[in-house]
């Protein structure tokens, strides 16, 4: 057989990515070019531990340098294995997302709706902290957290999935030590429920980040003239016959609504961060990866 040109190689080598990304979710694919692009100017969230301490042998992956293959282990069978020690603060992330009524909404239809943002924040981000082997789980699904790219394929078949849930706000859930958590939603329910639902979980002693996530109209409400607002969660319809005369009144209650927000996340010591839709989800991605690396952030 001819060797193929530069050409020809490098397009059979598109076909095939294109052939195997076909069998992931589109979801999935997505992500994984987000983390893709974030991972190109980051470190590591956390190294293998300086110590001997054996933790576990996995399949070598791409990624993987040949300094890191455990020949011995390797020997026994048919596959390249990599042999890992413990960290030294092994840590576990849990990540939630908002899957309520009013996340299935969107003011322009060039840009995704918040729920599936919220996927794709929630999956990219998974894909970057298994790119560091570390232990995720999503709230709530009641499943022990593992690393690895079986467990992003099942994360990501789960996250698609998910039906709809009226609650609006992360459940209580019992979290292991040293313990992190990524809460992503609009959390528009009212102040003192959101403070509740997150006491709940930072009372547990664990470290949290929440993520408001919103669409331009909700921030600056652009809208003009007379207008029916449609309620999605039964609060019912209301029609405004001059939506700018109420335009300064409701923005001053939303930053007043952000604020109380950003109280909650201080008063339990966690972060705090708000990503509109029409921004790249990159740059939400990299400020959530890289507070999850800060030495201190345990």
């Amino acid at each position: 057989m001819a060797p193929q040109t530069a050409s020809a190689a490098a397009l059979h080598a598109q076909q095939r990515a294109e052939h195997l990304a076909s069998r992931f979710p589109p979801l999935l694919v997505a992500a994984e070019r987000v983390a893709m692009t974030v991972a190109q100017g980051v470190h590591g969230r956390r190294r293998v531990g300086t110590g001997d301490a054996f933790w576990q042998f996995r399949r070598y992956e791409p990624h993987d340098g040949a300094d890191q293959i455990d020949w011995r282990q390797t020997a026994k069978g048919d596959h390249v294995y990599v042999r890992e020690t413990e960290w030294e603060a092994s840590q576990s992330v849990w990540l939630w997302r908002d899957v309520s009524p009013s996340m299935r909404w969107r003011s322009n239809m060039r840009l995704p709706e918040k729920a599936e943002r919220a996927d794709l924040l929630t999956l990219a981000l998974m894909a970057l902290l298994i790119r560091g082997g570390e232990l995720i789980a999503l709230l709530g699904e009641g499943v022990r957290p593992a690393t690895g790219r079986a467990t992003l394929n099942r994360l990501a078949q789960v996250i698609a999935q998910t039906p709809a849930d009226s609650a609006g706000l992360p459940p209580e859930t019992a979290l292991p030590r040293y313990a992190q958590v990524v809460v992503i939603g609009d959390f528009l329910s009212p102040l003192d429920q959101v403070a509740a639902a997150i006491g709940r979980i930072a009372g547990r002693d664990v470290k949290g980040f929440m993520v408001q996530l919103l669409d331009p109209a909700e921030q600056t409400l652009p809208f003009a003239g007379r207008t029916r607002f449609e309620g999605l969660e039964a609060e019912g319809d209301m029609l405004v016959p001059r939506v700018e005369a109420v335009r300064l009144e409701y923005r001053d209650l939303f930053e007043a609504h952000v604020a109380g927000l950003q109280d909650i996340a201080r008063q339990v010591g966690w972060n705090f961060l708000s990503h509109r839709t029409d921004h790249p989800p990159e740059t939400a991605v990299l400020s959530l990866y890289q507070a999850l690396a800060k030495p201190g952030y345990r």
